[in-house]
């Protein structure tokens, strides 16, 4: 009897199981025919185009599509389901042969941030292992708040590539390796800054660390891809009237994770120092990744 007993418990659990995973490969499904509705709808865009009312200029080649600020925040907040942010990005960037669906897929968004002219005269004196060092400690500061936030925490392993500035043109590029709590391998965070005359272009490209050499191979071209137009130029700078950054090339690199690494409810809109894009673009990006190879492995 007690024979008996265990095998109808377990019989019960069995069938209990296969309903629970049914129910939830119903839900992803259906979740999934949602953000392909979604992704259908999306109006890529190539050749030029203006970015904030002509302030500058992006020229999309065929390797790339692009996507305008409302669709860009269609596949941020709709499907990758990350927080809205009070101003929508420029735009979005992503290699032609990929979707924000493709589980393979990585992106670079453009933003711009208007704090000033920031001066560059800093860029040959910083020690970038030092800096590196400070971010780090920042960021293990800002996990407990996070922690207590309820969001996950997150590791600032070091450089997939150390700052470089190109004093000739203004633009500068680095690249994080991140490890977030409870994802699967390492992320990575690969930064583009262009200098500009009240402020600074920020493009963020968002992927897997294996996904370095492609993206490094295709910075050349994302760097050459936009400018800003004339009047809006680094070098139409005009100290009588225009606003100066209070921070320099360090801190826009470090972004400012060391400043506001103590201020609680900032966590809970802006990773700061490893998203300037001002959303959780990464945790959105493995969420829906993970959804999609799940379902699909399951088929």
């Amino acid at each position: 009897m007690k024979t008996k007993l265990i095998v109808l418990l377990f019989t019960g659990f069995l069938a209990a199981a296969g309903l629970v995973r049914a129910q939830d490969d119903t839900n992803h499904l259906a979740r999934l025919k949602e953000f392909m509705a979604l992704v259908k709808n999306l109006k890529y865009q190539q050749g030029e185009i203006e970015l904030r009312g002509g302030l500058a200029k992006l020229t999309v080649p065929k390797e790339f599509k692009f996507l305008g600020p409302d669709d860009a925040e269609t596949v941020l907040v709709k499907i990758w389901g990350n927080p809205p942010s009070e101003e929508k990005p420029l735009g979005l960037l992503i290699p032609a042969g990929m979707t924000p669906l493709s589980t393979n897929c990585w992106v670079v968004t453009i933003d711009y941030n208007e704090d000033g002219y920031v001066k560059d005269d800093d860029a040959s004196k910083i020690n970038y292992d030092d800096l590196l060092k400070k971010m780090q400690k920042g960021v293990t500061e800002s996990n407990k708040v996070r922690k207590q936030e309820g969001y996950p925490t997150v590791d600032l392993l070091g450089w997939a590539a150390p700052p470089h500035y190109d004093a000739a043109t203004h633009k500068l590029y680095w690249a994080k390796k991140l490890k977030f709590e409870d994802a699967e391998g390492e992320t990575l965070n690969y930064s583009i800054r262009m200098l500009g005359r009240k402020g600074v272009l920020e493009l963020n490209a968002i992927a897997s660390v294996e996904q370095f050499a492609e993206i490094d191979a295709q910075t050349p071209q994302i760097l050459g891809m936009v400018d800003f137009q004339e009047g809006s130029r680094y070098a139409d700078f005009d100290p009588k009237v225009d606003k100066v950054a209070k921070y320099g090339i360090a801190t826009l690199v470090a972004g400012g994770a060391l400043a506001l690494a103590a201020k609680a409810g900032f966590f809970k809109v802006l990773l700061v120092g490893l998203l300037a894009a001002k959303k959780f673009i990464i945790i959105g990006l493995i969420a829906v990744v993970a959804i999609v190879k799940k379902f699909f492995k399951r088929a």
